[in-house]
Parts: C-alpha cells; structure tokens; sequence
C-alpha cells in the first residue's frame, strides 16, 4: 500500500505544484491529450467497465484540478476517447497515444497530463499492473521518464 499512496501522493503534488498554472492550459489540444490518457488508464486492462467510466466521469466533472476546462467538453472528449477504445483496442491505443503525444514538447503541460492519467489511475486505491503498464505508455509518450512518476 504504499507504494500506491506514495504514487497518489507525488501525482497530488504535482498537480498542486501546477494549480496556479492550469489557466494557461485551458486549450483543446491540452484537453484532448488529458482525456485520451484517462481513457488509455480506463482501458489499460483490455475493456472498460461501465462503471469505472461513469466513475472516472464523475472524477473528472468534479475535480477542481480541471475547473479551467469547460466539464461538459472534457466529459464529450472522455466518451468520444472511451469510444475509440471499445470500438477498436489496438488502432484506439495508438490514436489515443499520439493524441497524449502532442503536448510532449511542452514539459509541464506533459507532467500534468501524466499526473492527470495517475490520479485516474489511483483514483479506486487499486494501481494493477495492467494501468501501471499503460502509465509508463503514456509517460513515454510525453517524453518523459516513468522513474520520475515512481514508476
């Protein structure tokens, strides 16, 4: 378990390290790669349960985190991303990656957006290997390091 608290803990701080900046974040390109990793988490292990997406739904609608985005276009992005997922896993992923890929030149936006996918990811206390592997896809997409995300 602690591992998993650590994880949730350095993911908090991270986010609220860029609170003060989230207004300079309110674009769709920033918003779109936000939502293809929480639906990429959503997926991670092969199917998305209705459940953890009215959940991750809910997380999203009301996370102060995302109060500069309009909830109702994040929420569209969500479903349209979860979509993709279900209709097809394999060209999903890869659409979806190259989606959280397009804010890697940016570093801090690339930090948040992969803080963002590790809260999703945390967010039920249960961090398998599935969303672990997922993770460390969509950190690697950013440009970034897993190490850097305890991972």
């Amino acid at each position: 378990m602690g591992f998993l608290k650590n994880l949730k803990d350095r993911a908090q701080q991270g986010l609220d390290a860029a609170q003060k900046g989230w207004g300079q974040y309110n674009n769709a390109k920033f918003a779109d790669a936000a939502m293809a990793a929480s639906a990429l988490i959503s997926a991670a292990d092969g199917r998305i349960d209705p459940e953890e997406r009215r959940k991750t739904a809910a997380f999203i609608m009301s996370s102060d985190k995302l109060k500069a985005f309009d909830v109702s276009v994040l929420a569209a992005k969500y479903d349209a991303h979860c979509d993709t997922m279900t209709r097809d896993p394999d060209f999903g992923k890869i659409n979806l990656l190259q989606a959280v890929g397009k804010v890697a030149k940016d570093a801090v936006e690339a930090r948040t957006v992969a803080q963002v996918a590790l809260l999703i990811a945390t967010a039920d206390g249960n961090f398998d290997e599935s969303e672990q592997k997922m993770a460390r896809d969509i950190i690697h997409a950013l440009k970034l390091q897993p190490g850097e995300f305890g991972l």
